[in-house]
Formats: structure tokens, C-alpha cells, sequence
């Protein structure tokens, strides 16, 4: 089977409402779920704790809800308990996923993993493109690996937004961090766009290999082996992590928080990195382990998911000429857009 790939373009869309936001912390716990795939079953831990890159123990979530809802919290509430009201609300919503663009490292040819290099300049005008293309996209919300090129990415597609909201990254760090950062009036809040950081999505830990060059380790440990570190499913670099340890830690934080948004109705914006996309991907596209190491996805190319009633259904992106017939998908989403072109006619 040939690679698949993702050498698409989002076109746009957008949302009109505006923010309330809180914080909460949640103690640390584990449970499990279970992933079934064509055939294929991943028993994923749902991980509170770990050594990829985390910094603290505890997580913080931020609830944003529209003029017309309620503060939602996405720990305490499940899909049993909500409303009739509730359900209505969580009919369809949009998903970006955006891998960073490049970095310093990637321009290097070296293993970077959870090391936290920037973008290079290169990599700041891919981010700007995909914003670009998903400048009429709604976003309500924005999730972040904990590394800069995942966060610049984040912050630059949003510069080119034609909503002009501005993307606030939460600091939680501790009660000074969040009294420092709250913002008091409340017309300035709703211009504003939650950024939620997690180290869950990170990109995969490449242990031993980090900082060294993919050409020269190929040439020391030779091509197979380097290759089964690289596009292996449970073989893991020296010290490292594994796609599937990645998918463990990704997956778990997606469907406990993530989803759970997006089954509200908001619409959200993921930057992350190769490895913690492909992880996400494989839960949304149901692959199975063999299918995702073919998974090749470009930097700086924003993807399209729309949650409908309860399934994920992959948009692509073309650009250009093709984009109004990719928006002609949802009848919400076009009145969406047509509301936006309205407002900056007048």
C-alpha cells in the first residue's frame, strides 16, 4: 500500500461568538480505554503522569463557552449527562490540525524530538500560509504542544485570521501566574482565543538520537536500523519513545479533553508536531498500526476534520479555485462564512 498523505490546503471559515474562561486542576489518576481499528486493538492508558518533557503533575483546563451557553467543564460532565440543549449544541464542529513548520533542527537534518528549537525563517512563512488558509475557519479554541515551534506555529497562523481575535496562551504555573495574566475587561476577553499548552503533545521522545545528525547516525547504526527506530510502531530509539508510547500519551489527552469540546460545538485548532499528529490521526481516521507508519505529513499544512454527528469526517483542504466546493459541506459552516464576508463588506 502506498503512503498516505496529506499534501493539502485548507480553505476557511469562522466563528462569531465569544469567551468565558476558568481554570481548573485536576488530581492525578489513570484509567484506560480501548481502540478498536479494522481489526487492530490498542489498549491506551489514559497517562497523568510521565517523564516526556512534563514539568509538573497537574493540569489545567480552560472552558470557554459562547454568548449563548453555558461555562462548560470538560472533566466533570460526560456525554450521559448532558441536555437535550446540550446535544444540539455538539451536532458539528471543526477541527485543524497543523503540524509546526520548520525548524531550526529540521533545516539541520537533526533529531529533534521533545528538544525546544524555534522555526526558522522558512518555517515562519509556512506558518503564515496556513493561515492563510484558514483564515475564515471558526476557532474557539487553540491546543498547543508544550514546545515553542508548535506554540510560534500557533500563534502566527493566527496573525493572517480575518476575525482578528488574539490567540492568549493560559499560564498556570500557580495561583501568581494565573492573577497576573487575567484579563479584566470584558469586551477585550471576548476578542480573545484560549491557548491551552500540553505536554501530552509533544512530539515523540527520540531518547539518544536527539540533536544528532539523521545522516550520519544512518551511516554509524546503519539505514534498516535507523529506519525501524523512525517508522517502526512499538520500536522505540534507544531511551526513547516508541509511536505507539506517543500515541498512548496524544490519544489519551485528545479524547479526555480535546473531543470533549468538540462535542460541545467549539471548534478548535490543534499545532503539534509529526509523531503526536500521526497518533491523533490513526484515532480519527480509525488506522491501524501498519497504516499509520506510512502516514507522512507535511510542516505548516493545516488538515480539516468536522465532527458530525458523532463521526469524524476528513475535509482535505484544496486551495484556491477548489475551496468554495469544499465549504459547500455543511450548511451551518457557509452561513458561517457568509456572515463574515457581510461583516467586513459593511
Amino acid at each position: 500500500m502506498a503512503a498516505t498523505s496529506f499534501h493539502q490546503a485548507i480553505g476557511t471559515l469562522q466563528y462569531s461568538g465569544c469567551f468565558s474562561i476558568s481554570n481548573l486542576n485536576q488530581e492525578n489518576g489513570n484509567s484506560s480505554f480501548r481502540l478498536i481499528s479494522k481489526g487492530f486493538k490498542l489498549s491506551i492508558p489514559l497517562l497523568r503522569t510521565g517523564t516526556y518533557c512534563s514539568r509538573k503533575n497537574s493540569f489545567s483546563y480552560i472552558h470557554a463557552s459562547t454568548s449563548q451557553s453555558t461555562v462548560f467543564d470538560p472533566v466533570s460532565s460526560s456525554s450521559k449527562g448532558m441536555t437535550s440543549d446540550s446535544k444540539k449544541k455538539s451536532s458539528e464542529a471543526a477541527l485543524i490540525l497543523i503540524r509546526h513548520g520548520e525548524s531550526m533542527w529540521n533545516e539541520k537534518n537533526l533529531f529533534t524530538g521533545c528538544v525546544d528549537v524555534p522555526l526558522t525563517k522558512k518555517g515562519v512563512e509556512e506558518a503564515i500560509e496556513a493561515g492563510k488558509r484558514i483564515s475564515n475557519i471558526p476557532i474557539d479554541m487553540i491546543y498547543t504542544s508544550a514546545l515553542i515551534r508548535a506554540q510560534m506555529t500557533a500563534m502566527l497562523t493566527m496573525t493572517e485570521h480575518r476575525r482578528k481575535k488574539v490567540p492568549i496562551i493560559l499560564h498556570d504555573e500557580d495561583k501568581q501566574a494565573r492573577a497576573w495574566s487575567q484579563i479584566f475587561s470584558e469586551d477585550t476577553n471576548k476578542q480573545c482565543i484560549p491557548v491551552i499548552t500540553a505536554w501530552q503533545l509533544n512530539e515523540r521522545m527520540y531518547g539518544e538520537l536527539q540533536g544528532l545528525n539523521k545522516q550520519e547516525t544512518a551511516e554509524r547504526f546503519g539505514k534498516e536500523k535507523v529506519h525501524e527506530w523512525r517508522r517502526s510502531y512499538d520500536i522505540p530509539p534507544p531511551n526513547g519513545e516508541s509511536l505507539e508510547m506517543c500515541a498512548q500519551r496524544a490519544v489519551a489527552y485528545f479524547t479526555e479533553n480535546i473531543e470533549l469540546q468538540l462535542q460541545r460545538g467549539k471548534n478548535v485548532m490543534i499545532a503539534a508536531h509529526g509523531n503526536s499528529l500521526r497518533s491523533i490521526i490513526m484515532y480519527l481516521d480509525k488506522l491501524t498500526s501498519q497504516e499509520v507508519i506510512r502516514l507522512e505529513l507535511s510542516t505548516g499544512i493545516p488538515m480539516l476534520y468536522i465532527l458530525k454527528e458523532g463521526q469524524f469526517i476528513r475535509r482535505g483542504s484544496p486551495v484556491a479555485p477548489t475551496e468554495a466546493g469544499v465549504y459547500a459541506y455543511t450548511k451551518r459552516l457557509a452561513q458561517y462564512r457568509q456572515r463574515l464576508d457581510e461583516m467586513f463588506q459593511s
